[in-house]
């Protein structure tokens, strides 16, 4: 007898609907699954016959074939076991096959038969409600995750059996609470007030907060450089409900949610060692491209401390990413992508000892040295960072005297201002001035006669390229966004392009 159920494939940050197949007919005994599975999927076999045995029915002494279609979709994931099994089930008509129409189901078969949970739980219940199913069918440690989503229902069970009851109308599952934010969950906000001087540096971090501008920090060691990029997230504005979603669907298919699922609802503040890998930082490995530390980083921040000491590789992986907003990792299956529109925030010493413009301590670097140590860092890498800063050494009187910054609080209230205004402007997509296509920023781009004679002086005397030019002005649209003006002045094209004036900060912090 033919079966079918159906369930989910996760490609990239999705999940498209699988139909699953299941004929149980006579000839030799075997279970057979075709569609693409990889080894994940086949193993299935021995995980759902022990399951079976175990809930109490018997395992079919029959000709078991389960077709995964499309066909031409590659299927990889223990989330297969459960529809597999109830599949099976039905084609040898041990239950109704009926009740499974309508329902998605997602999870994990132990040998005992209980459900452990899988990733990608909310990926799978908004592909659910575009399908206009009528709900999911997942493992109860997921359904908090997946009720997150509205207009379909979740059913979460805990073992084989509870589903079977279930679908035969013996068990009533109830209602599920959407996951929550748990108190422990929260990250501890730095303050901006805690940094003393830098005055400068605060302001960039302002703008580039604002705008959703990458930002380069450059100054010798113990300048304050990794303790102003850490308090970038206190600055920030909270998500929208969207953003939220969007943001903890990456981490559900990334496995980051399979232990205690919850709605992410802080901006990502990513921070990967100076030792990952292409494949870890843009996305990839072996199988199915996994989300990359860019793209757990979306709708927040990935820091690079001590930009020079990754791999050039890695860094020049980064080009595409920063322009697009989005990573395609291509294999021979066909090409996935991930979301990863993020604010870059990179810090670097000056050169190979770190003394290079230090009022204290002299350079030992040759300019042999200096030449290798700034060609880690290509032009249009440099070129697509909006932001570039000097810090400098700070005195005694600096670091000994009363704090006199802003708080976190005071700053963040400044840059919601900016970011509202930017969503009126480019809704009702959720853009910044850094990530706004070029129309649409031009569109909204008021500028004085003033701003636009300095612009052209500017674009001869640095040399700006076409990017560097439309970089500038994004920048400072957003300084005009944090004045409340709708035109851009002079002085906001002038502050903009003080933080090009070709990278001068990698030649001294002073």
């Amino acid at each position: 007898m033919l079966a079918k159920t159906e369930s989910i494939a996760i490609i990239g940050a999705d999940a498209h609907l699988v139909e699953i197949e299941v004929d149980v007919s006579g000839g030799l005994p075997g279970f057979t699954i075709v569609g693409l599975p990889t080894k994940s999927v086949r193993e299935a076999e021995q995980r759902t016959r022990s399951a079976i045995e175990a809930s109490g029915r018997p395992w079919v002494p029959q000709r078991v074939v389960a077709n995964l279609a499309p066909g031409g979709l590659r299927k990889d994931g223990t989330h297969f076991d459960l529809p597999l099994a109830l599949g099976l089930l039905a084609g040898a008509r041990l239950i109704d096959g009926k009740p499974l129409e309508g329902w998605v189901i997602i999870g994990e078969l132990a040998l005992n038969g209980t459900l452990r949970p899988v990733r990608g739980a909310l990926a799978a219940a908004m592909a659910c409600r575009a399908a206009g199913r009528r709900g999911l069918v997942c493992p109860a440690s997921n359904a908090p995750e997946a009720a997150l989503v509205d207009g379909i229902e979740v059913v979460p069970v805990t073992t084989l059996d509870d589903c079977i009851r279930w679908l035969a109308g013996e068990l009533d599952k109830g209602q599920v609470a959407p996951a929550g934010v748990a108190d422990e969950d929260a990250r501890a906000i730095e303050d901006l007030c805690e940094v003393r001087g830098h005055r400068g540096a605060k302001r960039a971090a302002e703008v580039a907060a604002a705008g959703g501008h990458n930002l380069m920090l450059v100054g010798p060691p113990g300048s304050g450089k990794t303790m102003l990029a850490r308090r970038l997230p206190g600055i920030l504005p909270p998500m929208s409900l969207d953003e939220s979603l969007e943001v903890t669907r990456i981490s559900s298919v990334a496995g980051m949610l399979t232990d205690r699922p919850r709605l992410v609802r802080e901006r990502p503040f990513r921070s990967p060692h100076q030792h990952v890998s292409v494949a870890g930082l843009v996305g990839g490995g072996t199988g199915l491209p996994r989300p990359g530390e860019i793209s757990l980083a979306h709708n927040g921040v990935l820091f690079l401390d001590e930009l020079s000491l990754y791999r050039r590789d890695v860094l020049e992986a980064l080009r595409a990413p920063l322009e697009e907003g989005i990573v395609r990792i291509a294999r021979s299956g066909g090409v996935i992508a991930y979301p990863c529109r993020f604010a870059l925030v990179a810090a670097m010493n000056p050169c190979g000892c770190g003394y290079l413009g230090d009022s204290m301590r002299a350079c030992r670097c040759s300019e042999h040295q200096l030449q290798i140590y700034r060609s880690k860092l290509s032009g249009p890498l440099l070129d697509r960072i909006d932001i570039h800063v000097g810090m400098a050494r700070l005195g005694k009187g600096e670091l000994l005297g009363a704090g006199d910054g802003e708080s976190s609080a005071d700053v963040a209230t400044r840059v919601a201002a900016a970011r509202a205004a930017q969503a009126l402007r480019y809704q009702p997509a959720q853009l910044t001035n850094a990530s706004a296509p070029k129309a649409q920023l031009e569109a909204g781009l008021e500028l004085t006669s003033g701003a636009r004679s300095g612009l052209g002086m500017a674009i001869d005397a640095l040399a700006l390229s076409g990017r560097g030019l439309d970089r500038a002005l994004r920048v400072a649209r957003t300084i005009a966004d944090l004045d409340g003006r709708p035109q851009v002045a002079e002085d906001d094209v002038s502050e903009a392009l003080s933080y090009r004036s070709d990278h001068s900060c990698l030649r001294s912090a002073a």
